[in-house]
């Protein structure tokens, strides 16, 4: 494929759905005619109707697989952003006909002919899908509409649509999700699955009424296996190497822990992903499941109905399960569960909440977890943050480190993408009796410092060493710990 890649301005001369179907990419325009990409997969009646279109063509031959990626990518690149589609909508939008309800597309980037509404949402998801947001706010106010995506762990505005159009985009994300449209009184919860460029997505959907109309929040999942790997996390050879002894132990806890938004349900997926599911009963108690994993057995809660984490993991339990993954340790019950079953040899994978590996165990034993079984249960635990990484394109270096400065491709943030730093607490028999003590998180942290464990500033040192990122962004994602 030629290194400058499809024009756009030729791209466009055919839509998405016409392109995909037919297996062909309009390249070039120029005075000798089109170059159009084909492939084995290339349908003769597709380019019979280009050419009788636009004239003469040039045929450059492709591998199919590389042919449907520059295809996905050429359009999933052309301009058209969301607040361009709203601008458009509210132009055209008949507002006493909003709701239109038409068939699903099979791909968002086939949808330019859809009605005004279903094209705004479209226009959003397809944005943030390929911004790489992780949600996606629509959030009502007195005098606006604003819609932001979360993109890097912070939020930016996107576009303010007409407030009178708040409450169709509403209406129409709940009927993708399955919602009752008529019910704005309580919070609901439902979940989207669509495509955008050939990639599958999964949107979890959470909606809440407030003082000025219902509000939206949008969690966007990405169903790309090859995305749950630790070293493509980020976490470094040394702390993978003990964490990967960790989890093939044969019984016992492992925690990861941080707060919301720090990557560690993922950190959990990956970990699960390293294990061998031929030769073990692996299952999952979630709230929700978020990616599909082959292999494993995944149950999802539903506080509604009473199942809960608790009620879950008992039944599980009844399962023959080898290794168990808590979504969440909420509770007693469930910490009390959780120790139960690893002392009775399981291994059990869970996430906390807490701000660091030392911090973990007395957060468990204020919930209520006798501290002689968390002694002889509890194998480690892994804290962890997510730092933005510095804009290759526009990073420079003053005084010996790299900073931010903003330009196009990082869309004036300075920063592109995200990697984890990690804290990793390994219990030995000297930490197991201080834990059976009852000391204190400092003194927890000290011991563990002597044997070796680097906390979550020291492990975000390498990226600095690197010029991954900047001292400013490691001190707001570890407090300068």
């Amino acid at each position: 494929m030629t290194a400058a890649g499809p024009s756009p301005l030729a791209t466009r001369l055919v839509p998405y759905s016409f392109a995909r179907q037919g297996q062909v990419l309009i390249a070039a325009q120029d005075a000798d005619g089109l170059e159009v990409w084909i492939s084995e997969r290339t349908r003769p009646s597709a380019l019979a109707e280009i050419g009788r279109r636009f004239g003469k063509l040039r045929l450059v031959r492709h591998e199919a697989d590389a042919l449907a990626t520059a295809l996905n990518r050429a359009y999933a690149a052309l301009d058209g952003s969301a607040a361009q589609v709203v601008g458009e909508v509210e132009g055209e939008v008949d507002l006493s006909r909003l709701m239109q309800d038409i068939p699903e597309v099979e791909d968002l980037l086939e949808s330019e002919d859809d009605a005004p509404i279903i094209r705004m949402i479209n226009a959003l998801l397809t944005q943030a899908a390929k911004e790489g947001a992780s949600d996606i706010h629509v959030e009502p106010f007195e005098h606006a509409s604003v819609v932001r995506f979360r993109v890097d762990g912070t939020l930016r505005d996107v576009v303010r649509p007409n407030k009178a159009l708040h409450g169709a985009l509403i209406s129409r994300i709940k009927i993708m999700a399955q919602l009752d449209i008529a019910e704005k009184r309580l919070p609901q919860d439902g979940r989207i699955t669509l495509r955008v460029g050939g990639r599958a997505l999964d949107v979890r959907v959470s909606t809440l009424p407030t003082g000025h109309g219902e509000r939206a929040v949008l969690r966007m999942l990405e169903k790309d296996a090859a995305r749950l790997n630790l070293e493509a996390l980020g976490m470094g050879e040394a702390t993978l190497a003990r964490f990967d002894q960790l989890i093939a132990r044969p019984h016992g806890i492992v925690l990861v822990t941080g707060p919301t938004g720090s990557g560690k349900t993922t950190t959990l997926y990956a970990a699960l992903s390293r294990l061998e599911t031929a030769a073990s009963n692996i299952m999952t108690v979630e709230d929700p499941i978020e990616y599909d994993l082959p292999g494993v057995g995944q149950t999802q809660v539903n506080d509604r109905i009473g199942m809960n984490f608790a009620r879950a993991l008992r039944s599980i339990l009844r399962q023959d399960p080898d290794i168990i993954m808590i979504g969440e340790i909420r509770d007693l019950e469930t910490a009390q569960i959780a120790v139960q079953a690893s002392l009775t040899g399981h291994l059990v994978l869970a996430t906390l909440h807490t701000n660091d590996a030392a911090s973990a165990v007395t957060r468990l034993t204020d919930m209520g977890v006798e501290p002689y079984l968390l002694a002889s249960s509890l194998l480690g635990v892994l804290a962890q943050r997510l730092v933005r990484q510095l804009c290759p394109a526009c990073k420079v270096e003053r005084d010996g480190s790299w900073h931010p400065v903003g330009c196009a491709q990082c869309r004036d943030t300075g920063y592109q993408g995200r990697r984890g730093v990690y804290e990793l607490l390994v219990l030995d028999d000297a930490l197991r009796t201080l834990v059976h003590e009852q000391r204190s998180d400092a003194e927890l942290l000290a011991a563990a410092r002597t044997r070796g464990m680097r906390t979550l500033r020291e492990d975000a040192d390498r990226w600095l060493a690197s010029g991954a990122t900047s001292r400013e962004e490691v001190l707001r994602v570890t407090g300068g710990t």
